[in-house]
């Protein structure tokens, strides 16, 4: 049996219901025996420091909370599935509580019903603010090649929730500047707008979105469309290392509309439909500095259906790929499915079907064990033949040994077919082989396993971070051709050990993961030792 069918018989298995245990819905204490009316609404915000603290009580501190404008009230009412008037419903409030942990400019926001003498139920919607407005700083060094960033966000621009970026990037093959707008809810809508235009030393990069999306599971259309403009410089490696370049320019565009009929015992069903113009133009460098190895040209031009399948199942934990911090784990079912036809009465260059489809799956409790699972595949058929399809499958167990362990384990597996040039698989610093160099493998088939015990600590330094710290091992390997030639190193393992640093009063989101790992294998050119220095949006 082959990998890609190994793989396969995986995607498979992961639609049938596992022997073991299952998860339970979250049970909530809030009345809801009977319909129940809600009340009032009443917003408990907290600024970004605590000043009831002695310890964050101080004259920083204080200036900061001046200098913030916290989050208007329309802007954290307009994300509420409930209002008053309405009847009440646990599972709207846990939504809720979701949907307002997605803002990076909330640190944590959660909802506390109170029934009333009369019956009806006031809500307490609380949230902390963090500090939206700061330098964007960071110097990394991975896998052997270092790159920084150098620029200005505001997150919460005036306290209405909308994103202004200004950045400046560089590593060892580009330097770029962009600016950035983005809006959740425009003009206190359900549509999001997302802007963005990049000068870069290979080309320019401009993206625009406006996107009325399912915004709650039990939404009843959305519609919207996406654009890009990107001609950029790329290359392909070789241990590594560059070896050969070419540059790409891609136009694309989509249109879409879904409708659904919202949740129905439990399960909402989205379907969508549009067009799609994807265009892909390979040329030379136009001052090379490698040899040119050039992908063949795509147009692609096609219209689409799809279908999406969500189960109503999360859970809420901490300390798992965060520190101190609530965290939203899905753990139902997931399917999604599109096909599109390409044509070339409609201009494209090939008759092609395109497909893609994705499955999730989670089991246990998160308060416990738990196993999440999830695969995809896409990819093309044309003239009968496969073309550029790959499949994803991967796994990821949580394992809680007390409140300040878990052990954490993922693998991760990939098998290609006839892989266009510019996607290929690739293995190394980048993606989670932390000791060897960025991109040091590449071919049509991966394999990785990583595996982690993590350690959550109760050090807060200056109430501005929590600390955590992590002993890790990789184990990993890519099979399969590479068009530069043979660079098969077998099995490559890493072991090593590292910091987190998880910052709680800033708007990055982020945690600073300083790591040392140390390789034992590879070609000779591989240091003994790898520093990382990276700020990742998990553990």
């Amino acid at each position: 049996m082959t990998g890609m069918h190994r793989l396969l018989a995986l995607l498979l298995a992961l639609t049938h219901t596992a022997v073991g245990a299952q998860v339970e819905p979250p049970q909530s204490d809030a009345p809801e025996a009977r319909p129940t009316v809600i009340g009032e609404i009443v917003l408990e915000k907290s600024d970004v420091f605590d000043l009831s603290n002695p310890e964050e009580n101080n004259a920083l501190y204080r200036l900061a909370n001046r200098l913030h404008i916290i989050t208007h009230d329309e802007v954290i009412k307009e994300q509420l599935l409930l209002q008053s008037g309405s009847t009440f419903s646990a599972r709207l409030v846990s939504e809720s509580e979701r949907i307002l942990r997605q803002n990076r400019y909330l640190y944590d926001a959660h909802i506390r019903p109170t029934q009333r003498a009369d019956g009806t139920v006031d809500l307490t919607v609380v949230t902390r603010d963090v500090w939206s407005l700061g330098p964007d700083l960071s110097a990394s060094r991975s896998g052997g090649e270092n790159r920084s960033q150098i620029g200005l966000e505001e997150i919460n621009l005036l306290g209405r929730g909308q994103t202004v970026r200004f950045n400046h990037e560089e590593d060892e093959n580009r330097r770029s500047n962009s600016l950035e707008f983005f809006d959740r809810h425009v003009a206190r809508s359900r549509v999001s707008a997302y802007l963005k235009a990049a000068d870069n030393s290979d080309g320019k990069s401009n993206q625009v979105s406006v996107v009325r999306p399912f915004y709650a599971l039990d939404s009843r259309w959305s519609a919207g469309g996406h654009a890009l403009d990107d001609d950029r410089r790329s290359a392909l490696y070789f241990l590594g290392e560059e070896a050969a370049e070419y540059q790409h320019a891609r136009r694309y565009s989509s249109l879409f509309g879904g409708w659904s009929k919202g949740l129905r015992n439990g399960f909402a069903t989205r379907w969508t439909a549009g067009i799609t113009r994807d265009e892909n133009q390979f040329t030379q460098v136009a001052d090379p500095e490698l040899p040119a190895l050039l992908p063949e040209n795509r147009e692609l031009v096609y219209p689409f259906v799809a279908v999406e399948i969500v189960e109503d199942d999360f859970q809420t934990s901490r300390n798992r790929d965060q520190i101190g911090k609530t965290e939203d784990f899905f753990t139902g079912r997931y399917l999604s499915a599109s096909l599109g036809w390409a044509d070339k009465s409609l201009g494209s260059d090939r008759d092609a079907l395109i497909y893609a489809a994705s499955v999730r799956r989670g089991y246990g409790s998160l308060a416990e064990n738990a196993l999440l699972l999830s695969a995809s595949t896409g990819g093309r058929v044309e003239s009968g033949h496969t073309a550029n399809a790959l499949l994803n499958v991967d796994a990821r167990y949580y394992r809680t040994q007390s409140a300040k362990r878990l052990f954490f384990t993922t693998i991760s597996a990939s098998a290609g077919r006839e892989l266009d040039l510019d996607n290929p698989l690739e293995l190394g610093g980048n993606n989670g082989l932390r000791g060897y160099p960025l991109r040091y493998q590449s071919g049509d088939t991966r394999l990785l396993l990583t595996v982690e015990q993590r350690y959550f600590t109760d050090w807060y330094p200056f109430r501005l971070a929590r600390i955590g710290a992590a002993v890790f091992a990789d184990v990993g390997r890519v099979w399969g051709e590479n068009p530069l030639g043979n660079d098969d190193q077998g099995w490559l393992t890493d072991i090593g050990f590292g910091l987190r640093i998880a910052p709680t009063r800033g708007s990055s989101g982020k945690t600073v993961h300083i790591d040392i790992a140390f390789p034992l294998n590879g070609d000779e050119s591989i240091d003994d030792v790898q520093f990382l220095l990276e700020a990742k949006r998990g553990f």
